[in-house]
This record gives structure tokens, sequence and C-alpha cells, in this order.
């Protein structure tokens, strides 16, 4: 969308993916990737800084699916986002090690460290969308101020905003900051790091639902309008994770809305200047 509000590069993103952050070892991500296909899955999410777009790419490759029917997303390593060529060359870089004509949505990791950086940057991000490199761009770990910024050098807004979010971090100045943009959130760690799966009040609310803890988690993302990309290289989990679709966590909304406690479960540079 451009800062006018004006719709461009139209490129649908399918809600639920699988994230393959912490996947380094060898075949693990590939395994994961294989077995998210034959749950359904279409969309995955990946990054440089994982070092496992290699394996995203062969998993592709290997099921026998079409490219065009899935959706991968990966993003531009906040320590290569230092300038205009930097970025071009990253975004063929990440193209070569997918072995990929063109990346679905492609992100800045997180705000460029060096202020002065995040123009030239985005610029690039722009050029890489213009020239079919990529079908969408989209930003990660970004505050209200520096989505704010976007709209003094931005040509086009990005089309997602990635940042950890979930009942105990639902963050509705940057979620409302973010639809003002034009962009959506895209929900990682929707578990917290699993540092609140066994939260007392959570498996209340799922045995009363008849589901898993990690379900609600996971549908109350979904619901909230969220891109939500839970991360598992475990087969059964895969399964668990996208069946949490099938969860109706509506008469429980409230009890789950009141999880809230603005716990940030890990990286955070969104309040950074």
């Amino acid at each position: 969308m451009t800062p006018d509000g004006d719709t461009a590069y139209e490129h649908e993103i399918p809600q639920f993916g699988l994230g393959v952050f912490l996947m380094s070892d060898n075949g693990e991500c590939k395994s994961a990737v294989l077995n998210a296909f034959e749950a359904g899955y279409t969309h995955i999410d990946t990054a440089r800084a994982y070092n496992n777009e290699h394996e995203v790419g062969e998993a592709v490759r290997e099921s026998g699916v079409e490219r065009e029917s899935v959706f991968i997303t990966t993003k531009l390593r906040r320590a290569h986002a230092v300038g205009y060529d930097e970025t071009i060359e990253h975004c063929r870089k990440s193209l070569k090690l997918l072995d990929m004509d063109y990346i679905d949505l492609y992100l800045v990791h997180a705000p460029p460290e060096n202020p002065e950086h995040r123009a030239p940057v985005w610029q690039a991000m722009e050029y890489c969308l213009e020239q079919g490199m990529v079908k969408s761009i989209g930003v990660s770990n970004y505050g209200p101020a520096h989505l704010e910024a976007m709209k003094g050098y931005a040509k086009y807004m990005p089309s997602v905003n990635q940042v950890e979010f979930n009942p105990w971090l639902q963050r509705p100045a940057l979620k409302q900051a973010t639809e003002a943009a034009g962009a959506k959130i895209m929900a990682y760690s929707p578990l917290a790091r699993g540092h609140k799966v066994t939260d007392p009040k959570l498996e209340k609310i799922a045995n009363e639902l008849d589901c898993t803890p990690a379900q609600v988690a996971i549908k109350f993302c979904y619901d909230e309008g969220c891109i939500t990309i839970p991360k598992s290289s475990r087969p059964e989990r895969i399964i668990e994770n996208i069946a949490s679709l099938d969860v109706d966590i509506s008469s429980h909304y409230e009890e789950i809305k009141a999880l809230e406690c603005n716990y940030v479960s890990g990286w955070d540079p969104t309040t950074e200047p």
C-alpha cells in the first residue's frame, strides 16, 4: 500500500503457517517443512538468520508441490540491513539459497540499528518488489515510531509487521499503528516461546474447550486477525497446531483476552529509537 492508501502489488498471504526458527540441525528444517506440507500447510516462514533457507527450498522441491501453491517468507538479516546495494545483494543471496525465482514475502528482520540506513534499506526492498524478485515486502519488530517514520521515505508501505504477539502480549497500540499503516500483524511466538503453555488459567480454558493449551493460544492469535506462524519440528505438534483452526474459542474469548500482562518472552526492538 502507498502512503496515500492506494493498493499496489496485491499478493494473498495465507493466514496460517509454519515458523522454522531455531531449526539448525542438519535435516531438521527440511523434515519439518515436508511434514507441514503433508498436514496441509501452505506458508513457511524462514529467515537468513535461521541458516535454513536452503532446507526450505530443498523441501519444496522434494515435496513435489507446485511452487505457486506455497508461500515462502524470509527476512533480511539485521546485520545485513546497512545500505541499498547490500539489501539487494542479500535478497539475491536468499533467492540463491532457496533456489527459487521469487520470494513471496521479504521482511526487514528489525529496524536497521543505524537510523540513517532505514530509508535506503527500505528503498532497496521496494526495488526488489518492482523487479519481481519478491511478490510483497514488509517489516519485522518495527514499533509505532518506526512505522510513522517510514511514511516520510516509503513509496510502498509494508504489507506485514511481524512481531511477538500472543494472549500475554496483545500490543493494542502496536496493532493499531500497524493496521493504520495498512499492514497486518504477523504473530511470532504465539506460545511465548513455550514459557506460558503451563499457565494454569490457559490450562483451565483448554480443559473446558477440550483442546490443548497451545491450541487455545494459537487460535486466539488467528481470531485476532493475525497471520499466525507457530514453530515446531515435531510431526505430531505440527498436526496439532494446524488443528487449532478448528477450535472454537468464542465462549472463552474474554477470559483469554484477560491473560494480557505485557509479557515479552524474547527479542523486542520495537521500542528502540
